[in-house]
């Protein structure tokens, strides 16, 4: 999942990549809060973590905008500044969740996953789709109930396919979250990536629709 975290404390930015990071997050740091406001306007991300105090352009206002020109992702506000009235106009302008500093990366990270999951439907962490189980919690991945040896990259992948399983998934939307706005991969490190999947899960788990992209069909026993 991909994460624009805009936090203009180096230290805490720091801590934020590695958690989010550790947590199968595909992190992009943001100092600016005009950065921030462009890049949250040109790309898609499947959340933001958004300081309040940034240089240039206030927290608020970046989601005030966002939520004006009809950008839905949803938003983890943080700020210094904990008043019950400044919690009201975040939540007022637009944020889905809040949390004052100083905070433990664990209930940030746990609020993430609870943000993202909501926002693709799903209401609880433990996912299951035929014969292939995933918990985003704990980060694992099972096939008939028998736990999967995943890389991080791997894990990302077939996590967003299961959160997005309702629709097919094009190849430019998985670069896109798997590596960033930066990346330099093309399709065949993408399907190379798939193949390594599926040799792990088996070879009907993950599907493809040609010209259109990939889906999780989840297998079936005996297949």
């Amino acid at each position: 999942m991909r994460v624009l975290a805009v936090e203009d404390d180096l230290r805490i930015a720091a801590d934020l990549a590695d958690a989010l990071g550790g947590a199968g997050f595909h992190v992009e740091p943001c100092e600016d809060g005009d950065d921030a406001w462009f890049r949250g306007d040109t790309e898609d991300y499947d959340l933001v973590i958004l300081d309040l105090g940034l240089p240039s352009l206030d927290g608020l206002t970046v989601l005030k905008r966002w939520r004006a020109t009809g950008r839905n992702v949803p938003v983890l506000i943080l700020t210094a500044r904990g008043t019950w009235l400044e919690r009201v106009e975040g939540i007022e302008a637009g944020a889905d969740d809040y949390l004052p500093k100083p905070f433990r990366m664990e209930e940030l990270v746990a609020r993430a996953r609870a943000l993202v999951r909501r926002a693709t439907g799903h209401a609880s962490a433990h996912h299951k789709i035929g014969i292939l189980s995933l918990d985003t919690n704990r980060m694992t991945v099972a096939v008939e109930d028998r736990y999967i040896q995943v890389t991080p990259l791997e894990y990302r992948l077939i996590a967003y396919l299961v959160l997005h399983h309702q629709r097919v998934v094009s190849p430019s939307e998985l670069l896109d979250h798997l590596y960033g706005e930066n990346h330099a991969h093309e399709a065949n490190a993408l399907e190379a990536l798939v193949a390594r999947l599926r040799r792990k899960l088996g070879p009907s788990v993950i599907e493809t629709r040609r010209g259109f992209g990939y889906f999780v069909d989840g297998g079936n026993v005996g297949r």
